[in-house]
């Protein structure tokens, strides 16, 4: 461990080197962040999940920092060009950039035009030029007049004199620091069309003749310009004003009023336009993708953790329909844990003769398994669907009426699970990524003897029952609620999102004897191959029955226990406490309470007046202290709680299921679908998201849309704008915000730079199942 590294994390994060030599003793010995943060605040001093990621990452980033600083002294040294005042100053650099630059004169180059001057003999030429001192520049240069190195003349030997001082200048780490800080404030975003390619970039019109401060463009933008630049259709430009950078370089460099000083000024016009402003911006430009990629992957990162969070349905027995026009509507019949009871295809579309059929096999796998609610996915013909179902309900009210009931012989039991289908409830899921998961190694593992279309349905059903559990069978970039995932840093949005998954898994718990294998290798500590160990263990070996038996299965040892076992659920276990989260380590402090108190555990579980009884400062010690003790009574006195909040049914407005439906001023319902920088798009059933506008979202003004909403949000929308011919909507949130009014604020829209149809075309489409 690194103690200076310790002491400057402290010092960025604020908080106590203690905290972060914990942390960082407690990552190198392998411990999760989840793991961590629940179970060992003692050692950490309670850090949460964030503080503590924020550690690893620095750690990280530093640790990358000094095997550079490695290899640049080992470069040096091998070359014999390592002087103590050299290793001093790249000891003491703290960012790659300064690192780089101390480096940049020395680093290994290519032959250049100031090298080939070197070779010519022309460096002492250049020395005296750039010191500037009073000397008659012809006759000096005229000793340098060589034919054999190339240098014919005294204009070659002053041109080559001159690239030697351009490169010292590029070189100069003072003045690239002071560069940076120019392209910085000053440089200017310009796009240029490809005139070539004008047609076919037309998604790109918006930026064909494009300008803007660099420093106040959003992350979106840039990202769309970086990527219209990628498919060749624009030509960008970051640069501050050119007169700018040449003035800086002169009032740094120029010393004198004579002939020296006047060709140290060419050189700088020179230094600039040839090296420093391409190699400026080129690194600009990586700071510029570096933020937005930063910015986009929060926002992803952001949704992912609440549409994995959003509220379960729980065990429940679910009839789930993929819906289809041509196709057919696939329909499977789920248990209460998910399992495939029955499948079979329906055709309500077709003809009115089908549209019975169909009503008849609905109500019968009803019957049959007991179908305690519907789900129906949101994509093609979800709407039209929901419409199917409700009127086979509203038929059944209808013939159950008084008048009907000498039609047909039916018994009271018999009227009475009619009556209780026609009152299922029908709900209606989003399908994003279902399509993915279906033909995934996975679903085929699951369902070997299936195809896509019943994978697909069986994941709408469990999405529906338990979002988490199901979406972790999908990659993260399918799920349809980032901004330009495919764009940015691939790697730092894995590793980013993994995170928001373990967080999230680890935050809820994993029931041990139900959760499939993709969502037990995100429980803290096992990974992959331990994961299809258990499932292994309990399909040969039946349920665990308590959390000890995990020791049982292959390759688990004691590290992956002690990470893993808190996070894991076994209800109706022989200890009651494997189904909540107190972790085995500390079940000895739970049974001394309740031997305390002279009740058993169960009964200091079950009972609040014993638990009320409970002095738990009693059971401080060295190891345990109060933040372990407090998390052990609120665990008491809810075992196992679900931190998720409480599903509620959600219906769109009856009679709007397509765009054409829809009239300008209408009030719907709706759900927030995905959050970008610019606005939030909502799903109000027509088959295609609408876009609610920042300026849109609330009464007053906000910076960002999450300050005030999260993805799967129940929202109130109004329609403003309705394009049928591009398939594009436009909505308010304003009277309806989940804020109370303010006071009429200006309408302060953020600048986008792209029209509202093209912000609909990147992100409101819905998925192509």
């Amino acid at each position: 461990m690194n103690e200076k590294h310790i002491v400057k994390i402290s010092a960025e994060l604020n908080l106590k080197p203690k905290q972060v030599e914990a942390t960082a003793l407690l990552l190198e010995d392998e411990a999760t962040i989840p793991f961590i943060s629940r179970y060992r605040k003692e050692m950490t001093g309670s850090l949460d999940e964030v503080q503590i990621t924020a550690i690893r990452d620095r750690l990280e980033q530093l640790a990358e920092l000094d095997k550079r600083r490695e290899a640049i002294l080992k470069s040096l040294e091998e070359r014999e060009l390592l002087t103590d005042e050299l290793k001093e100053k790249i000891l003491a650099a703290e960012t790659v950039t300064e690192l780089e630059d101390i480096y940049l004169p020395f680093r290994p180059k290519r032959k250049t035009r100031a090298s080939a001057a070197k070779e010519k003999g022309l460096e002492p030429l250049a020395q005296m030029i750039f010191a500037q001192e009073e000397f008659d520049l012809i006759a000096e240069a005229e000793k340098y007049i060589n034919e054999e190195k190339n240098v014919p003349s005294v204009e070659e030997a002053i041109a080559g004199a001159r690239d030697i001082i351009a490169e010292w200048i590029s070189e100069d780490k003072t003045t690239r620091e002071k560069m940076r800080n120019i392209y910085e404030k000053s440089a200017v975003f310009e796009s240029k069309v490809i005139e070539e390619k004008q047609e076919e970039g037309a998604k790109y019109k918006d930026y064909f003749d494009w300008k803007e401060p660099a420093s106040k463009a959003p992350s979106h933008r840039v990202l769309a310009m970086f990527r219209g630049e990628n498919e060749e259709y624009l030509r960008l430009n970051i640069t501050p004003p050119e007169e700018d950078g040449i003035a800086l370089l002169e009032n740094q460099f120029i010393k004198a009023n004579n002939q020296a000083s006047e060709q140290v000024k060419t050189a700088a016009t020179d230094s600039y336009k040839r090296l420093l402003s391409p190699s400026m911006e080129n690194e600009f430009r990586e700071l510029l993708k570096q933020k937005a990629d930063e910015e986009a992957i929060r926002v992803f990162s952001e949704n992912l953790r609440q549409l994995l969070l959003a509220p379960p349905l729980g065990e429940k027995r679910v009839l789930a329909i993929d819906p289809g026009f041509r196709t057919g509507c696939k329909i499977v019949c789920l248990d209460n844990q998910g399992k495939l009871l029955g499948n079979f295809t329906i055709y309500p579309h077709n003809s009115e003769g089908e549209k019975i059929k169909a009503g008849d096999l609905v109500v019968d796998a009803c019957k049959r398994y007991k179908i305690e609610i519907i789900a129906i996915g949101n994509g093609t013909a979800g709407r039209e669907t929901e419409t199917f179902i409700r009127a086979v309900f509203s038929r059944i009210l209808n013939f159950l009426k008084p008048e009907n009931a000498g039609l047909v012989q039916m018994t009271f039991e018999e009227k009475k699970e009619l009556e209780n289908i026609s009152k299922i409830p029908v709900v209606m899921v989003n399908e994003s990524g279902a399509s993915i998961y279906s033909a995934s190694e996975a679903a085929r593992e699951e369902f070997p003897d299936y195809d896509v279309t019943v994978r697909g349905s069986v994941s709408i059903g469990r999405r529906l029952m338990d979002p988490l559990a199901e979406l972790v069978k999908i990659d993260p970039k399918s799920i349809g609620v980032g901004q330009y995932q495919h764009d940015v840093n691939q790697t730092l949005l894995k590793n980013k999102l993994d995170d928001v998954v373990v967080s999230c898994v680890n935050n809820v718990g994993v029931e041990l004897n139900t959760a499939s294998k993709q969502l037990l290798q995100y429980v803290s500590g096992l990974g992959p191959k331990l994961a299809m160990g258990i499932v292994e263990h309990r399909n040969k070996n039946g349920a665990f029955r308590s959390r000890n038996e995990l020791k049982n299965v292959p390759r688990l040892g004691s590290k992956a226990f002690e990470q893993a076992a808190g996070f894991l659920r076994i209800r109706n276990g022989d200890n009651p406490l494997d189904a909540s989260a107190v972790h085995p380590e500390s079940y000895h402090i739970v049974e001394q309470m309740a031997k305390d108190i002279g009740c058993t555990v169960e009964e200091l579980i079950k009972i609040p007046s014993n638990q009320s009884k409970m002095d738990i400062n009693k059971y401080v010690t060295e190891k345990t202290g109060l933040p372990t003790l407090e998390d052990i009574k609120a665990e008491l006195s809810k075992p196992g709680r679900d931190p998720r909040q409480r599903f509620e049914i959600f219906e769109f407005a009856k009679d709007v299921e397509k765009v054409e439906d829809l009239k300008i001023g209408m009030k719907l319902p709706g759900i927030v679908t995905n959050i970008t920088k610019f606005g939030v798009f909502v799903d109000i059933g027509v088959h295609q998201d609408g876009l609610v506008h920042i300026s849109e979202i609330a009464n007053r003004f906000i910076k960002d849309p999450t300050e005030i909403l999260k993805v799967h949000q129940k929202v109130n929308v109004t329609v403003l704008e309705v394009d049928l011919k591009r398939r594009r909507i436009q909505l308010s949130m304003k009277g309806d915000s989940p804020e109370p009014k303010a006071k009429p604020h200006k309408k302060r829209k953020e600048e986008t730079g792209l029209k509202l149809d093209k912000l609909f075309e990147k992100f409101g489409k819905k998925e192509k199942r």
